[in-house]
């Protein structure tokens, strides 16, 4: 499992880390991180809350990129092509992925009260989503699992 969120940690680091291993897998991949695909993964890894593409467009515009929602949306669905964010779809919004390059099903826990979202290993999810396969005869294609509730800090001061 990936860092717990909901603890203090040095989140520069996990900034530091997610543009690093985007450059390691874009050279890998033959693609190509270019400055305005760089700077929104750094703003979606901004801190541990999903964000939305037009959440995106003030700070881009401000820092003095091309800010029009398709570039976002482009450099997003390059992002999620890569599997450096994922997409959390009850909010419409993203957050970055903490296993880049490595195929696996997206489990996340969001905070209701303070919005923060974490990655869960979803082995046990991918285990029933097996078992629909056998029981049904289906494909799963796509697995996207989220959770809701109230993080360690949220429930101390509900």
């Amino acid at each position: 499992m990936a860092q717990n969120v909901y603890k203090a940690h040095d989140h520069h680091a996990c900034i530091n880390s997610a543009v690093s291993r985007a450059r390691a897998l874009c050279e890998e991949q033959g693609a190509r991180l270019t400055p305005v695909r760089q700077r929104v993964l750094e703003l979606v890894w901004a801190n541990h809350k999903p964000v939305g593409a037009y959440d995106l467009l003030p700070k881009l515009a401000e820092e003095g990129f091309n800010s029009a929602p398709p570039t976002v949306y482009r450099a997003l669905d390059f992002l999620l092509d890569l599997g450096l964010v994922h997409r959390i779809s009850s909010l419409n919004a993203f957050i970055g992925c903490t296993h880049p390059g490595e195929a696996h099903p997206s489990c996340f826990f969001v905070c209701r009260e303070c919005g923060e979202a974490q990655e869960l290993d979803a082995e046990q999810v991918n285990k029933i989503a097996r078992q629909a396969e056998q029981m049904l005869g289906v494909k799963v294609e796509q697995q996207m699992t989220e959770l809701m509730g109230l993080c360690p800090r949220c429930q101390d001061t509900v």
